[in-house]
């Protein structure tokens, strides 16, 4: 039986088990046991990926709780904790003389033995390994082989991003000039994009589309994620969901409104106006700190203007913490009287949600739940905000 779960599958560590850093910009509290409990009796999220696993610290980590009972390791691949299944991941750095800039790309692995070959072999090409998202110094074709010959799951990251991603600047026009294209498993749209705008691009037709969190701290773990149908969370059932195979799927992707993102219009960073796409000057205060925006670049590269493609359903949800009026108290009630956050935003009824909180907040959580809430775009390194026209309170 085929069953739906909850999956986050881009998470970083901040630090290793003797406190040394992984992620240099993640929280310090972000270390793989707490994103672990996290995941598993707050968040509600059933398998996540950590894109860190190639540190060999992390791998030690992962080996400690294999010994003293903790955690299992599944014949299918990945790592069992608790109510939350680990599937074990490395974010790489790309760039090589094909690519126009680094291009980020997630490497995932069925075993620990397979991540600490891929880890043995990252040395080589890598000046410190122990660290996310480092500089590998190979072509990226190279790296697929790689993946490929530990039976592993390639997945270019964040893809729109304007920095260190594949369409931000990684490529001219196409992913070919970079990587083997049947070697992809899938795409991760990255926050200030949805299905709706990458389907412009008709090179993106026969990829699944992945919505992910790419979280530096603990409360950001399922600010976006997917629901997938699998007979159990596994490594073998994501990669089949990632190719729609045997029934398994994604049955939806959850993200955030795009114009949330940070980079979804063009903005100059030195007076924070919005500007036309690739200029050189800002017309406002002729600075030349302008970032460009992902929506005006999948309009650069736009080559299908009425796609066609059967895509599972794109729900624009946005986090509980983003929510104007629900403090850190009122969260920690919540899942008190609801134990997960994925029950809250997803299951909770309005009448249970009012005898819990403030009426007003519990019309803004079914507000948010179906889609309804205004924004403010966002753009050159700021997030977008929501905005309300009805007090909290």
């Amino acid at each position: 039986m085929l069953n739906n779960y909850f999956a986050d599958m881009h998470i970083h560590i901040g630090r290793d088990i003797y406190n040394g850093p992984v992620k240099i910009t993640a929280s310090s509290k972000l270390t793989l046991t707490s994103i672990l409990k996290e995941s598993s009796r707050r968040k509600g999220i059933e398998m996540i990926g950590v894109i860190d696993c190639q540190s060999p610290a992390v791998q030690q980590e992962i080996f400690q709780l294999l010994e003293n009972g903790q955690a299992q390791q599944l014949v299918d691949g990945g790592i069992k904790f608790e109510d939350v299944l680990l599937i074990m991941g490395a974010e790489i750095e790309v760039y090589d003389e094909q690519c126009k800039a680094p291009i980020h790309v997630l490497c995932y692995f069925p075993t620990l033995n397979s991540i600490h070959k891929f880890t043995k072999w990252l040395s080589t090409k890598m000046k410190n390994v122990s660290l996310s998202s480092q500089r590998y110094y190979g072509t990226g074709k190279e790296l697929q082989y790689k993946v490929k010959e530990l039976s592993g799951i390639f997945i270019p990251a964040h893809v729109f991003t304007p920095f260190k991603s594949l369409y931000g600047k990684g490529v001219d026009k196409s992913l070919v000039e970079v990587f083997d294209p049947d070697l992809i498993d899938g795409i991760e749209l990255g926050l200030s994009s949805d299905t709706m705008m990458a389907d412009q691009i008709k090179e993106l037709h026969s990829y699944t589309f992945l919505t992910n969190s790419d979280s530096h701290s603990l409360q950001k773990i399922a600010r976006e994620y997917q629901i997938i149908k699998m007979k159990k969370p596994s490594f073998k059932e994501f990669y089949l969901a990632l190719h729609s195979s045997k029934g398994r799927e994604i049955v939806a992707n959850y993200g955030m409104n795009p114009k949330l993102g940070k980079y979804y219009l063009t903005v100059c960073q030195q007076c924070n106006k919005h500007v036309d796409f690739n200029n050189e000057y800002c017309p406002h205060c002729f600075s030349k700190k302008i970032t460009n925006g992902v929506y005006d670049r999948i309009k650069q590269l736009q080559d299908s203007f009425n796609p066609k493609v059967e895509r599972p359903p794109y729900y624009y949800q946005i986090p509980l913490e983003y929510l104007p009026g629900l403090g850190p108290k009122t969260f920690e009630k919540l899942l008190d009287h609801f134990h997960t956050e994925m029950n809250v935003v997803h299951h909770v009824s309005y009448e249970q949600l009012k005898e819990v909180i403030p009426l007003k907040l519990a019309d803004l959580i079914i507000d948010m739940r179906n889609g309804e809430h205004n924004i403010e775009a966002g753009g050159g390194g700021k997030y977008g905000r929501i905005t309300i026209n009805k007090p909290i309170n």
